[in-house]
């Protein structure tokens, strides 16, 4: 058959009826056809939204543990390494796509943190500069690749858009978190009651109004940051500021705990592996574009 097989059918969240070559450094670490990401479950949603309150809780330790400019630069080669690990993996694994989410997480809150503490910019301006960053990589990414679903996440270069997608969400959601709770006056636990009320409108319309799933997804994706990261500053910081003083390291520590065993739970379990993962680690070969093949739309 050589090395090449046309016309030959290939998952359907690969995006392509059939494959294409890529014969870059980076896509030859990966399986072509390998899912990078997981299913979306309910586990999803929850290791999520924990996450999301871990970064905020670790970030604020370790600004006031050490030097903030060191906990910044552990926080972005903690980043860097997740990533890295993650990217070295040739389909999607548990263990190293949710701490690449956690060192997201943690690096994401500073990134936010640092434009208004570091630079004094009013947490208005940078949350609308994270969304400016956000739309522009989802419009980079739809006008490469034609999707922005997650299910199709299977190329080196998807990925890549998909974890900058990831990372303006964080920084976005960390900005608006601090500008309701802060700047709006609302406090920790009611922003985090309005962030919970957000969250469930992608929810509502997609299982019962039919909203497009990538649109509801990347809704839902969003908000989670500042709900986790309202949540965590409320249980974290002292009474005097509207928190239950419980403190940053005390809840980072819970917090990791919590996912530590969720994320084991899925690692044996392997219950949130998409329908279209390889079988014991084969996948089909390499796909080769037709011309006049038709790409995924946008929803599954």
């Amino acid at each position: 058959m050589g090395s090449i097989r046309a016309l030959k059918r290939y998952p359907k969240s690969s995006g392509y009826p059939v494959a294409v070559r890529d014969r870059t450094l980076l896509a030859r670490l990966t399986l072509h056809g390998a899912l990078r990401v997981p299913e979306i479950t309910v586990y999803f949603w929850v290791i999520k939204a924990l996450s999301t309150a871990m970064g905020e809780s670790t970030s604020d330790y370790l600004v006031h543990a050490m030097s903030p400019e060191l906990a910044v630069l552990l926080g972005f080669f903690g980043f860097l390494a997740a990533l890295s690990l993650q990217f070295s993996m040739r389909r999607y694994m548990a263990w190293t796509y949710w701490l690449a989410v956690v060192g997201v997480g943690v690096f994401g809150t500073m990134a936010a943190d640092v434009l208004h503490v570091g630079f004094g910019v009013p947490y208005p301006v940078s949350s609308v500069f994270y969304a400016v960053v956000l739309a522009a990589v989802f419009v980079s990414w739809q006008r490469t690749e034609k999707t922005l679903s997650i299910h199709s996440v299977d190329s080196p270069r998807r990925e890549a858009f998909y974890w900058a997608a990831v990372v303006a969400t964080f920084a976005m959601g960390t900005a608006v978190g601090d500008l309701t709770a802060t700047t709006f006056h609302l406090g920790y636990f009611a922003s985090g009651l309005l962030f919970a009320s957000v969250i469930a409108i992608p929810a509502v319309g997609y299982w019962r109004f039919g909203w497009n799933a990538i649109v509801s997804f990347w809704f839902a994706y969003v908000a989670t940051r500042p709900l986790g990261a309202s949540f965590a500053d409320w249980m974290g910081k002292s009474r005097s500021v509207g928190g239950l003083g419980w403190g940053d390291g005390t809840v980072a520590l819970a917090l990791s705990f919590l996912i530590f065993c969720l994320v084991a739970y899925l690692a044996i379990t392997r219950v949130d592996l998409q329908d279209s993962e390889p079988v014991n680690g084969v996948a089909e070969e390499p796909p080769v574009q037709v011309i006049g093949a038709s790409r995924d739309t946008m929803s599954r």
